[in-house]
């Protein structure tokens, strides 16, 4: 598989010099400073573009070209902003980038309730404690029928996922607790961390500096209101039916990322959650390029999914590979794992991944995506599971891994930058 790595443009901390010196081939990246649901033009697409390619990379994988909420939920300007996203895809063509991956989940993009979780060798991982993003959604938040939602979960009425995960699991006597001793400066940390530092560095709904984010949060959930399941999927569909054509003559490839963490949770429906969720897209559009983002990370923080099956059924349809890994805890809270640890077998997926990309004529591109903050990175600034060394560390744990299945496999292993 092409070894990428997730870039923020010429504002990153972490230089594509840097990256090439350690082996990346392949970069993952957006256009982060246009403004959400504006047209990416031809000339600024070609000007990053040159810029990765004059370090002796090239721009693998647009995440993301944002969907807008409105396309989501289905706004009364839809159409228009199907037609924005259209024109930046058709540029995006024209430029010779070939695969996008974005999301379809409302709202937020992905959630965690700790960002600097300590791990026993002292370093530190992305977390999240369901007792804590209760407390978040019934006390700060204060969503209509939150408290009734996790009263359910609580008394073991709801049905579900998440509900299966937190059985005999009393989350309202957690969330009483929480807030016997939250103060002021908890609860602010707590908006940082799961609306502002998760959701700021990518081109979304929230940014760093917004005045009331917890308002914005509310009005954006009240867009979604008498959105069911079916009426989002029915979105999905009508949005991937409108920009097939484009990918078609340009063959783009659209790889949707499975919803971070894999539950419903705010009230908000959830359409890429597991194998039924990817069953049903893949089937909807059934056009080759309409395709998944495989992420071992967010499936395996469902423990609803057993990912080598997953990888098995879909490796066909899989246009770009996250390779990392997430450990459930018996009360259903979840961490970030080591990239050899947690519920999923990287070794596994990793020869799946790399007999599919034999059957290509053009490459399959991964990244390790999140990784361990260690070693000084929490002093970096770094945008939050976006470590450098942490990533690093990941990196040259994966390389390892596929020099050894590609010598399995018969496949010359080549590492970039040596005798070229």
């Amino acid at each position: 598989m092409e070894r990428t790595w997730r870039w923020f443009g010429k504002k990153d901390k972490i230089t594509l010099a840097m990256l090439k010196q350690i082996g990346v081939e392949g970069i993952v990246t957006a256009l982060h400073d246009v403004p959400l649901g504006q047209v990416w033009t031809r000339e600024q697409i070609r000007d990053l573009r040159e810029y990765i390619e004059s370090y002796g990379m090239r721009w693998s994988v647009v995440e993301s070209l944002p969907v807008t909420e409105t396309i989501k939920y289905g706004g009364p300007d839809r159409d228009e902003q199907i037609a924005v996203y259209k024109e930046s895809l058709e540029n995006l063509g024209k430029e010779g980038i070939r695969c996008v991956c974005y999301n379809f989940m409302p709202v937020l993009d992905w959630a965690r309730t700790d960002l600097l979780h300590p791990n026993p060798n002292g370093s530190s991982n992305l977390y999240f404690d369901w007792g804590e993003f209760a407390y978040f959604d019934i006390h700060i938040l204060k969503r209509e029928g939150a408290e009734e939602e996790w009263t359910k979960i609580s008394n073991g009425e709801a049905k579900g996922h998440l509900a299966d995960i937190l059985r005999g699991r009393d989350i309202m006597a957690e969330v009483n607790a929480i807030k016997a001793k939250a103060t002021p400066q908890f609860d602010h940390d707590m908006v940082d961390t799961i609306v502002i530092k998760t959701q700021g560095f990518v081109s979304g709904n929230f940014k760093e500096g917004d005045e009331r984010p917890v308002e914005m949060f509310r009005e954006l959930l009240a867009l979604y209101k008498n959105v069911t399941r079916e009426q989002l999927r029915d979105n999905m569909k009508t949005w991937l039916e409108a920009i097939m054509p484009i990918c078609d003559k340009y063959d783009i490839d659209m790889c949707v990322h499975p919803d971070d963490p894999p539950y419903e949770i705010l009230g908000l429906p959830r359409i890429v959650t597991d194998k039924e969720d990817i069953r049903w897209f893949l089937n909807a559009v059934p056009n080759p390029h309409n395709g998944l983002t495989f992420c071992a990370g967010s499936l395996s923080a469902g423990g609803h999914n057993n990912l080598t099956p997953l990888a098995e059924e879909f490796h066909n349809r899989t246009h770009f590979v996250h390779l990392r890994s997430c450990h459930i805890f018996p009360d259903g809270n979840f961490t970030e794992a080591s990239h050899l640890g947690g519920r999923a077998d990287i070794i596994e997926l990793t020869r799946i991944f790399e007999k599919e990309e034999q059957s290509r004529k053009k490459p399959l591109p991964m990244r390790v995506d999140h990784g361990m903050t260690m070693l000084g990175d929490e002093t970096k600034g770094y945008n939050a599971g976006y470590s450098f060394l942490g990533r690093m560390f990941a990196l040259g744990q994966v390389q390892g891994i596929i020099a050894t299945v590609d010598r399995e496999l018969g496949i010359e292993y080549h590492q970039p930058g040596f005798f070229d």
